[in-house]
């Protein structure tokens, strides 16, 4: 079964709004575990507008033992040292500039081979397992099957505008599985297209899904709609 990983950026964002604690993101990631999503993934950004660098340990705590803990961002010097302390299961790095809005980029392996090989190899010796963020690009998955990432996390922007690009999507995921690497998705994936496109892809370990939860959850409550993504993914 594909495993469901919640981004709490969003509750981060909405507490960050008033410069207060509410609503409590740790309480609110108590809850989404509790509710049975099997994983949470934050994304910490330089200006912190979201997840704080504070943010990070604690949520560390609260998912140790309980579910997986995935850290996704741009392999700077500030990020790779907080990864390498809290040790998560799982980081995704992505090509984010410094102001970047929300990740819609994907890394050219190619052209960022050896950097990012350096930072796979640092990651793993520390036995943390990495994603690599790219686009449904056959050259790009080779790109970093070549580099040893343990997975590719395939942007779905592309495919939430128009369905009919699914094809490159199952290519990607087809050629991952025959290499040995997993296979994760995650970008405007929501209840309306995500049953297509998991019916579709032969192989997928797990989805992240942050904007598009939350903002639900606002009409449909978090636990129901936690509940309603499981029910597709199973």
């Amino acid at each position: 079964m594909t495993k469901l990983s919640v981004n709490v950026n969003k509750i981060a964002t909405l507490r960050n709004a008033r410069g207060n604690n509410i609503p409590n993101l740790e309480s609110v990631t108590a809850s989404i575990i509790r509710f049975g999503s099997d994983g949470i993934t934050i994304h910490p950004r330089p200006d912190e507008r979201h997840i704080k660098y504070s943010d990070i340990s604690p949520i560390a705590d609260l998912t140790k033992d309980k579910v997986e803990f995935n850290i996704e961002g741009f392999p700077s010097e500030k990020f790779l040292k907080k990864v390498l302390e809290v040790k998560p299961d799982q980081v995704t790095l992505v090509p984010d500039k410094p102001d970047t809005l929300t990740s819609l980029e994907g890394w050219d392996t190619i052209k960022n081979r050896n950097m990012l090989k350096k930072v796979i190899q640092n990651l793993h010796s520390s036995d943390i397992r990495v994603a690599i963020f790219i686009h449904p690009n056959l050259d790009m998955l080779k790109g970093a099957f070549e580099i040893q990432a343990d997975r590719i996390e395939l942007f779905t922007g592309i495919y939430a505008e128009n369905k009919q690009t699914i094809d490159s999507y199952v290519a990607c995921s087809e050629y991952a599985h025959s290499v040995g690497m997993g296979v994760n998705a995650g970008h405007d994936l929501d209840l309306n297209n995500l049953p297509f496109f998991i019916s579709k892809m032969p192989y997928l370990d797990e989805v992240s899904i942050g904007h598009a939860l939350i903002s639900e959850s606002l009409f449909l409550g978090l636990e129901k709609t936690i509940k309603m993504y499981k029910e597709i993914l199973a």
